[in-house]
Order: structure tokens, then sequence, then C-alpha cells
């Protein structure tokens, strides 16, 4: 079997490693913090029950006994096909880690990067192994929310990325490609712009945090489940793209001559949104938020697998 090695295990590192497990890959996963490696067999047994019950995963014990936590960065990555770096967002500790896998990790492996905003060329650059390197960003948690943004810098060799792409379909995830470096890549830019526009919207007092929230959730966010947004565009005139184009591109014009500004994030705008929110919830509570949003995502993942889409 294939092996992966996970650095980081947080959130996001010890999702990936239940996406690996699961598709028979024996996976080693470790973290400079030695609470966090600690925690990660009893945190990814208890992912990978949850999964069970929805029918993502057929055996969880045996997708558990593939995980294996080890202390040392030497140690995980001796022999493996691909590490998934998954450390803070922060350059210079990205140009470290990736310094010290190019160093100790096989020089056929893919060095990939969770990353969500920083490109590979900021912290590949100098390396031997640069040819290798990437980024595979995901959305949180990757186990449930199957995109892969995957971004080669300038060097980055067209072998890695097709290997690379191979790689993440094999584990029924749903990578794309990034044809050039773009901060934020594709997914975060595409919410950014939709967030500027809610910042805007809710500071101005147009509507209140809580109604936007509902015109996702029970508006855009129906049709974006399983609809593309050109694909949603093509359906909403009778002659397609084109058409809609031409019976909506005078309104999105004026829309795109007005956009939101920077000034939505600052400060002041922030505490109007605080304010209109209302008060904040502590980690209790949305450490059980954030339970009941996994498990519905499961859910959800659940449905479209089962159904047959055109």
């Amino acid at each position: 079997m294939p092996s992966v090695a996970i650095v980081g295990a947080g959130l996001i590192g010890r999702s990936w490693a239940m996406v690996f497990a699961r598709a028979g890959w024996d996976v080693r996963i470790t973290d400079p913090h030695a609470e966090a490696l600690e925690n990660v067999p009893r945190l990814i047994r208890e992912g990978l029950d949850e999964l069970a019950t929805h029918g993502l995963v057929e055996d969880p014990m045996g997708a558990a006994g593939r995980i294996v936590a080890m202390p040392s960065l030497e140690d995980t990555v001796q022999g493996v096909s691909l590490v998934q770096e998954n450390g803070p967002e922060n350059i210079e500790i990205k140009q470290a880690i990736f310094a010290g896998l190019d160093r100790l990790a096989p020089t056929d492996a893919i060095l990939a990067s969770s990353t969500s905003a920083i490109v590979a060329s900021q912290f590949t650059e100098g390396l031997p192994g640069r040819g290798r390197c990437l980024v595979a960003h995901p959305v949180n948690p990757p186990h449930l929310v199957p995109i892969v943004e995957l971004c080669g810098a300038p060097w980055t060799s067209q072998e890695t990325i097709t290997r690379a792409r191979e790689i993440y379909q094999s584990l029924e995830q749903v990578p794309i490609i990034v044809n050039r470096e773009v901060e934020g890549f594709v997914l975060n830019r595409l919410q950014g712009a939709l967030l500027a526009e809610a910042f805007r919207l809710v500071g101005e007092g147009v509507v209140s945090p809580h109604d936007l929230d509902k015109t996702l959730k029970d508006g855009l966010g129906l049709r974006w489940s399983f609809l593309g947004p050109f694909e949603t565009i093509e359906l909403n005139a009778p002659g397609g793209i084109a058409d809609y184009c031409n019976r909506y591109t005078g309104f999105y014009r004026r829309l795109s001559e007005d956009p939101a500004e920077p000034q939505v994030w600052d400060s002041e705008n922030v505490a109007r949104i605080l304010e209109a929110w209302g008060e904040a919830p502590g980690p209790d509570v949305l450490a059980r938020r954030t339970a009941w949003r996994d498990k519905r995502l499961a859910a959800l993942k659940a449905h479209k697998r089962s159904q047959s889409f055109m």
C-alpha cells in the first residue's frame, strides 16, 4: 500500500489522515506539539466512526489502524509517496518546513501544502527539489468537502501536477487545476468577493447578518451544493449562458462599477457587524456547532454520493 506523511496534526491534518486512511493508504502523522499528537488517535477514530454512520467509510477500525502518530519528522517521511503539509499560514515557517521536507523525504515524493492563500513560489524557490512542490489546498474539513485546488509554482513539473491529480482523484477527492499562481487560489478569491459584499451590506444596514446568512443557506447555497455558477446561469435563461449575459449584463456591470471597498474590513465596520450579530459564543458552543456542521456535511456528502447528476 502507498504511504503518506501528514505534517501537522490540527483540524486539517487529522482530516487529511482520515481521507488517506479510508482509501487504504498507510498514514504517518507528526506534529511538533506533543499534546496535539497525543490526541490524534482518539480524535481520528471519533471522526471515522461518524463517517461510518453515514456510509462514508466501510471499516473505521481498519482505517484507524493504518494511522500512526510519530514524533520525528525524519521518521514520518521515510519511504512515503506524498507529503501533505498543514503548518501555520506563515511564509517563513513554510519555508523552514519545506526545506526540511525536501532534505528528508524521498526524492520522488510529492511535497504538497494545504496553504489557504500563499503561493508555492514563496516557499519553494530555493529548494533543490522545487519541481516536486505544489499547493494542494483543501476546504475545511477535507474528509467531508472533497475539493482540492492544485496550484504549482512556475517551476513545478507537469509530471508532479499530473501525479497529484491522479492521487487525489483516487482518494475520491475532487482536484481542480489552478493554471497560474494567484493569491488565495480560486475558492478563497470567490469566498473573499462574497464576504466583502456581505460585510458591506450588513455594515451599511441593508440587511441583518442573520438574514444575510439565510440568503445563502436557504437560497444560493441550495443550488450551489450541486451546481456551479456557470451551470446555474445556463439554466436561468432560455438561451443559456449567452442569453443570460444579454439579459443581465447591464445590472452586473453597474454592480462591478461600485464594488465593496477594502474599508469593509476596517475595525469600525467589523464592530457594526459584531454588534448586529450579537454575543459571541463560547468555546463549548463553538465546539458543539462544529460537530453539528460536520454531521450535516457528512449527511449531504452521503446524499450527493447516492444521486446520479446530469
